[in-house]
């Protein structure tokens, strides 16, 4: 755009090195790493999934934050919200001096405290399009670390909008990135989107599709999260799926195909293709730590743990994974394992108060580790000496 604008860094990879370095790398991972993903400390052997922690974008994005302090040391630095769900790693950005404009409680954000010679950080999540045109309108600098996988599903969405096509979106209503997902429907005329949390909505969708006379259940459930001026008669002829990339990529998937075959029972299988769209808006990072935990977990476990933030959507989804074939224990960090009790604090699936379980090693010899895509190795490597100091072991020379 100009040079206010900026999504590629500033070219300080190298100066900001060490400090990334510091604050969030493991010796204890990366020597798991490469010993085969294994760790064998007295009658325990700790085995850690393929794929976990920091993906592409979320590295990205706070590299960029890190450049951007290095390039602006005299200069006032926001971010739009939390740069990544991870409650250390933006506390660190803090400590640096960066401050975090958090939303209001209708969900929205003030720029007041803004001002033309600020820089401002936008999230790996995006932000909705009316904030960004904001956030233009200050002349402020603006440093973009949006991820790439986030952008590609703006772009479907966008090309939904400009066909006359209702994007469906596989997401949560209140999440940052479904947020600015659905903005970008608003950019066009006529521009629609209905939100999609899990599989009974989809269900009541396909079935309302199919034509059941359910427009009340329709209105209770989706009247929230629908664009503004909604019909729920004239706007769900000709729909497009996508989906927040942090979801769990097979329910996207099974969401597609069920909406799919809704539609073509009400028009045929000739007329579908002018009815339904749908594109793997999957994101590979997602995908990845999925398929790494869906491995580890058929090799024969007696607890797995995922480290991660509570608020993390792609970490929730990978303990709901585990807990359906394993003993599952959703940490925070390690403080959640408190070794001298013996205790551990926990969030159960689908549940959002903490729970905290008594004697959860007893008896277990063979423990995963995963982590979200949000969490740093270093609170993943903190989080494993946690275990050997419950268990009473120490890690070998």
């Amino acid at each position: 755009m100009n040079d206010l604008y900026y999504r590629k860094g500033f070219g300080l990879k190298t100066e900001v090195a060490g400090a990334l370095v510091d604050d969030y790398h493991s010796q204890i991972v990366d020597r798991i790493r490469s010993g085969d993903s294994t760790l064998c400390a007295g009658d325990l052997t700790i085995r850690l999934a393929k794929e976990f922690g920091f993906c592409y974008g979320v590295d990205r994005a706070v590299e960029y934050a890190y450049q951007s302090r290095e390039k602006f040391p005299n200069k006032r630095i926001f971010l739009v919200g939390e740069i990544i769900h991870n409650p250390h790693v933006n506390e660190k950005l803090e400590r640096m001096g960066i401050e975090i404009i958090y939303p209001g409680d209708d969900g929205r954000f003030d720029f007041a405290c803004v001002q033309q010679d600020d820089v401002v950080l936008i999230p790996a999540f995006g932000v909705r399009v009316e904030d960004f045109a904001t956030l233009r309108e200050i002349g402020c600098v603006l440093v973009d670390t949006t991820c790439g996988s986030v952008l590609n599903v703006w772009k479907r969405v966008e090309r939904y909008a400009q066909d006359g096509v209702t994007a469906v979106v596989h997401g949560k209503h209140y999440h940052e990135e479904t947020k600015a997902t659905v903005s970008q429907a608003a950019k066009y005329d006529g521009g629609r989107y209905l939100i999609v949390r899990n599989m009974d909505e989809a269900d009541l969708l396909c079935r309302f599709i199919r034509g059941e006379p359910l427009l009340t259940d329709m209105q209770a459930t989706f009247g929230h999260k629908v664009s503004e001026g909604f019909d729920f008669e004239r706007d769900l002829n000709c729909v497009g799926v996508a989906n927040q990339t942090t979801m769990l990529a097979s329910e996207s998937l099974e969401m597609a195909r069920r909406i799919g075959e809704a539609m073509e029972d009400r028009y045929g299988a000739d007329q579908v293709d002018e009815h339904f769209r749908t594109f793997d808006t999957i994101c590979s990072a997602t995908q990845e730590r999925q398929d790494a935990v869906l491995e580890l977990i058929e090799e024969p476990l007696d607890v797995m743990v995922v480290v991660g933030g509570y608020n993390s959507s792609n970490t929730n989804h990978l303990a709901k994974i585990c807990s359906e074939r394993v003993r599952t224990y959703h940490i925070a960090d390690a403080s959640c394992i408190e070794f001298e009790s013996g205790a551990i604090r926990h969030k159960p699936v689908d549940v959002e108060e903490e729970a905290k379980t008594n004697d959860w090693l007893d008896d277990v010899t063979r423990i995963g580790i995963t982590a979200g895509a949000s969490t740093p190795n270093n609170k993943i490597g903190e989080a494993i000496e946690r275990v050997l100091m419950t268990k009473g072991v120490e890690l070998p020379g």
